[in-house]
């Protein structure tokens, strides 16, 4: 019996296994249950239930990181929860720890999968925005936004992001552009987290255009 032929029924007998095999299903489906309510956390206009929302998908990612600590996506969920409960409240010491523990879930997450373009997205725009005393670094950051934005034409954070970056720099055009691709993804997903913040910056950003004045001969 070749060597390919013994792995094939290895792989079948442990696939009839009870438990064997159904560990990444769990941990996906519990993965995406933690991101579903993470995301009717944000959408959620009161403090209590944003909060129960999040709560409840840090409950959530936690049990998949039990059944699988490998699982990129569980570790995504936990720290989409654990950043959002830190919004809610503001700057402290205590949230000071937790970021901590969220960016070492969100690095886990993109040690596990490098290509997982939400994480890339949400690191991305972490180094831009922190103080390189909290390990910010706007130049790597910038990259990772762009890698995002040239694979995922449906990208609403990182285009954002990175509009808000060329709009700094004056280069309106570009700015411009990627606010409006972002509204557009936002409202072709409905993304109702995210489409006001896109019309915001849209509207920002047409606002602060120059004025053209015509110059009498």
């Amino acid at each position: 019996m070749s060597t390919r032929v013994v792995l094939v029924v290895l792989l079948g007998i442990l696939s009839a296994i009870p438990g064997i095999g159904l560990a990444q299903d769990s941990a996906r489906e519990l993965s995406s249950q933690a991101l579903e309510e993470c995301g009717l956390g944000r959408l959620a206009k009161e403090r209590s239930v944003r909060l129960a929302h999040f709560e409840k998908s840090q409950a959530l990612a936690e049990r998949a990181l039990d059944v699988n600590d490998e699982y990129a996506d569980a570790h995504f969920a936990l720290f989409c929860s654990l950043g959002e409960q830190l919004r809610i409240d503001g700057e402290s010491l205590t949230s000071l720890l937790g970021f901590r523990r969220a960016l070492r879930e969100l690095d886990r997450t993109l040690e596990l999968a490098p290509d997982h373009l939400d994480a890339l997205s949400s690191k991305g725009t972490l180094l831009v925005r922190l103080p390189f005393m909290l390990g910010g670094d706007a130049e790597k950051g910038e990259q990772m936004l762009r890698r995002v934005v040239q694979r995922d034409p449906k990208a609403v954070s990182a285009r954002l992001t990175l509009a808000k970056i060329y709009q700094a720099r004056g280069n309106r055009m570009e700015a411009l552009t990627l606010a409006t691709e972002a509204l557009q993804n936002a409202q072709a997903e409905r993304r109702a987290d995210l489409i006001p913040e896109a019309q915001a910056t849209l509207a920002e950003f047409r606002s602060a255009q120059p004025v053209s004045r015509s110059v009498s001969p």
